[in-house]
């Protein structure tokens, strides 16, 4: 290792050269507290800016207990990585120092999710920030005298703020560790008491518009019915009243723009935790939940949709069914199956994003067209059967299908965003339904075989590319980051050409996949310069969706 006079040395050596003289800066350098490492140097000022780490030391800073367990671990580097961001913010400012992107500074971007990122790790060893430095250039060439004002002003300075242990950090911490702990016991319960999901009373669920995750001021809180309420204990909270949603079949019913759309947009983003003061906090659904939808023009791999679909016109085997362009209702019913084969235990439904030939089938209708000439069997036929037999429960927002009260346990009505208990109501006008059983889904003959994958880029949160293949995540709702985008690249690549045998099915290489983030962590599938961005954790039912998606599968 270098010491950061070196660095020094060498940044005035290179002074006013070509810009690809930067790249001898590579490597890692002492700075006292901290070790700086330059992994990756940007081969243009209007490329993307290099890859730095801070590798704050850790030796008595930084409680252990405060980071103890994965949950805990999380909150904490959550927590550092939203300060970083602060001291980034107000010691750099946006300053620009030259061409392109030259001075910027900056770090992972985060939202409202807690989640594991590459870009902070924290062990009692040390905490580790990646960030991204935009070396400074006039024209194409060096301005080293604006790098090392970065690199030994403004970096240790920031450096300083973030990761000293002061009163105000240590609070921080605590909260977020606290908040953890809290959120893990919820989570526990949740199976502990047979439930699907809970929101707390004064949980604020409306966000501030389409394009904002935060809260809106002045939204109404939620309350839970009476008789859907439950009081928990968290350990730090301590009691707290909300609504538990049992498993079974779950109907969010109510006029328009009254708030059942949005209480299941809080549904599905429960599945991961959310910071304090997001007023979603307490708002945890079963982890596996998985929202489902429509999505006209998907490519399908080998799947067994003949739960759903079978006796097609073409002939097509639905057992094995594939197609480069799918409808409404194969793709709705292709979705169904393959978060079965991931392991969801809770379908989150919307009507709005739905297939209505795959959910519903009027009674006059089927009386005109008899079952013989109808190859679509309708999700509200199978959907008993599929938590009675395959434990799966359903969680569905209904405005204009009453036929979906025949089937729920409970049924929600949401009136001027208060939750209402309708069910015995409902029963009341509800007519009786054909059922069918319902079987478990699996992944027929399809296998996997190894490819290799050169490059891997990212084009927002909604679209990745691997080689000159794009794929589509535009329906994976509960795809929330930009960073989970970047980490399904780098796991569609890791399994391609380190997984990938022909013997393996699509949904056996993505629970592999998912069990060795569970185990080692994101880093373990982030490259050293993570070249498509940062990485942040994605569940096994998201690989999977984004690996069946891959159209050169």
């Amino acid at each position: 290792m270098k010491s950061s006079e070196e660095l020094r040395r060498q940044l005035r050596q290179i002074d006013h050269k070509g810009y690809k003289a930067y790249k001898v800066l590579e490597g890692e350098y002492e700075f006292g507290a901290y070790r700086l490492c330059i992994d990756h140097v940007q081969g243009d000022p209007f490329a993307t800016p290099s890859r730095v780490r801070i590798v704050y030391k850790n030796q008595r800073n930084i409680p252990p207990e405060l980071f103890a367990g994965e949950r805990r671990r999380v909150a904490v580097e959550d927590a550092l990585l939203r300060r970083l961001h602060r001291n980034l913010y107000s010691v750099v400012k946006g300053q620009r120092r030259g061409s392109g992107k030259s001075g910027m500074v900056t770090a992972c971007r985060v939202g409202q999710e807690i989640l594991e990122r590459s870009a902070m790790h924290l062990t009692n060893q040390a905490v580790e920030a990646r960030i991204e430095v935009g070396f400074p250039a006039f024209g194409r060439t060096i301005a080293a005298g604006e790098l090392e004002e970065l690199l030994f002003d403004v970096l240790p300075e920031v450096a300083d703020r973030t990761f000293r242990l002061q009163p105000q950090l240590k609070r921080e911490l605590e909260t977020a560790a606290h908040l953890a702990d809290d959120q893990q016991y919820i989570r526990e319960e949740l199976v502990r008491r047979g439930l699907a999901a809970f929101v707390a009373d004064g949980a604020v669920l409306p966000r501030e518009s389409g394009i904002s995750q935060k809260k809106l001021e002045g939204a109404v809180p939620f309350e839970s019915p009476e008789s859907l309420a439950v009081t928990l204990e968290p350990p730090h909270r301590g009691a707290l009243r909300g609504m538990g949603i049992r498993r079974g079949i779950t109907v969010i019913t109510g006029g328009g723009f009254h708030g059942k759309s949005t209480l299941l947009k809080a549904l599905e983003r429960g599945v991961y935790d959310h910071i304090a003061g997001d007023g979603r906090e307490y708002v945890i659904t079963d982890e596996s939940a998985f929202k489902l939808r429509a999505e006209e023009g998907r490519s399908i791999h080998g799947v067994d949709i003949s739960m759903f679909i079978s006796n097609l016109p073409t002939k097509a085997d639905t057992t094995n069914f594939t197609t480069e362009n799918a409808s409404g209702s194969t793709s709705q019913a292709a979705n169904t199956v393959e978060a079965l084969a991931a392991g969801s235990r809770v379908l989150l439904i919307d009507e709005d994003t739905s297939a209505t030939n795959f959910m519903v089938r009027d009674m006059r209708m089927a009386q005109l067209v008899s079952d013989e000439k109808e190859p679509i069997t309708p999700f509200i036929r199978r959907i008993r059967s599929l938590y009675r037999d395959l434990g799966v429960s359903t969680i569905l927002v209904a405005g204009s299908s009453g036929d979906y009260l025949s089937v729920a346990d409970i049924v929600l009505q949401m009136d001027c965003y208060r939750a209402l208990d309708v069910t015995e109501r409902a029963k009341a006008l509800a007519q009786p339904l054909t059922e069918d059983a319902a079987r478990q889904a699996t992944w027929v003959r399809k296998r996997v075989g190894k490819k290799e994958i050169e490059k891997v880029r990212v084009h927002g949160w909604d679209s990745l590319s691997l080689d000159k293949s794009e794929i589509d995540l535009r329906y994976l709702e509960q795809v929330v980051d930009e960073s989970q985008t970047a980490a399904l690249g780098y796991v569609l690549q890791y399994v391609l050409q380190r997984l990938a045998d022909g013997k393996k099915t699509a949904a056996e290489l993505a629970a592999e996949a998912a069990a060795k983030i569970k185990r080692e962590g994101i880093l373990s599938m982030t490259p050293k310069n993570y070249g498509a961005g940062p990485s942040a954790a994605v569940r096994v039912q998201e690989i999977l969706a984004c690996l069946s998606r891959y159209r050169m599968l």
